[in-house]
């Protein structure tokens, strides 16, 4: 089988949301760039100050990259690190949801808004009260109910989170063994602007029905959730982080609990990776990265895209990253 190539070659993208918007194929991916900035656990060489929107008609088409679709300098509120960004539509107008860190440091999440899924969006002056941390996910339910879910570790700051107030303190890696830190999810308002209740922790539990340990470091949630169902189950996917796979639990309705079933994908030539999941003329399709393009580092990543395949009992086909990743 030859290598997958990137959907892209002009430019390092990472972190792909990808969507169907008017019966085309969006991806919203973030935009690496060299920024000379020292690599360390923290990813602040993950510096990245705009984003892009891509298109296609169809998986293994033509792409057109519609150009910048919002810039750190636009953004009222910003200080730095424009991250893993997602999309959502409603009512006749598109919203562009994003992470960046504040004036002080602090990640917040952000919303913008255009007439176009192609942007270029607008963004609002402040980010959306009570949000934190990194990687939203906008899901819309079967009842038009839309939900965010968010959040990661490490550099993601959401381990300073724990208590409910952001706390600098908190070590980075805490190396007790009690239950994982899981992803928030927040219901959205109707003005796709406000969370609409109380942020919430959801809950991963083993086959067992305990909740997946701190050190369970295969399965623990790290950051990049997304969320997808299929005949009727709600699926939570997202990347463990430092062991570099991404991985999947399912539940009954959006705020879980979700039981964790396996692996999707096994790590790829780079740190980690981030990922969207969707179906799209009658096949279900795997969005992701890896840093093949820039032989290997870790910060110049380039996003790619495979088929995605169930077992009759709903069970992802597990893909091997290093097969034709690099």
């Amino acid at each position: 089988m030859p290598p997958i190539q990137p959907i892209v070659t002009h430019m390092f993208t990472a972190d792909p949301r990808a969507h169907v918007f008017e019966g085309r194929l969006y991806v919203y991916p973030s935009h690496d760039i060299e920024a000379g900035v020292p690599e360390n656990d923290e990813g602040d060489h993950f510096d990245m100050r705009d984003c892009h929107v891509l298109s296609m008609d169809e998986v293994g088409g033509e792409v057109t990259d519609h150009g910048v679709a919002l810039r750190v300098e636009d953004i009222p509120w910003a200080g730095r690190q424009l991250w893993s960004n997602d999309a959502a539509y409603k009512d006749g107008t598109y919203y562009l949801y994003f992470p960046l860190k504040d004036r002080s440091d602090v990640f917040r999440i952000g919303v913008a808004t255009s007439t176009s899924p192609a942007g270029p969006f607008t963004p609002e002056p402040e980010p959306i009260p009570g949000s934190f941390s990194i990687d939203p996910c906008v899901f819309r339910d079967r009842d038009g109910t839309h939900y965010m879910y968010f959040g990661g570790l490490w550099g993601g700051q959401l381990q300073r989170w724990r208590t409910g107030t952001y706390d600098p303190t908190v070590p980075r890696d805490p190396m007790d063994d009690g239950p994982a830190l899981g992803p928030r999810i927040a219901r959205l308002a109707d003005d796709m602007k406000h969370f609409a209740e109380p942020v919430r922790e959801i809950t991963i539990v083993d086959e067992q029905g305990q909740p997946v340990r701190q050190q369970d470091r295969k399965r623990r949630f790290f950051e990049a959730c997304w969320m997808h169902t299929y005949r009727g189950t709600y699926y939570l996917s997202y990347s463990t982080g430092d062991t570099h796979l991404l991985v999947y639990a399912t539940g009954d309705n959006p705020y879980g609990p979700f039981t964790y079933r396996g692996v999707i994908l096994t790590p790829v030539l780079g740190w980690t990776t981030h990922h969207s999941i969707l179906e799209f003329k009658g096949k279900w399709w795997l969005f992701y990265h890896d840093s093949s393009l820039s032989g290997g580092k870790t910060h110049l990543r380039s996003v790619k895209v495979r088929e995605l395949r169930y077992r009759e009992d709903g069970a992802i086909e597990q893909m091997e990253g290093m097969d034709v990743a690099s």
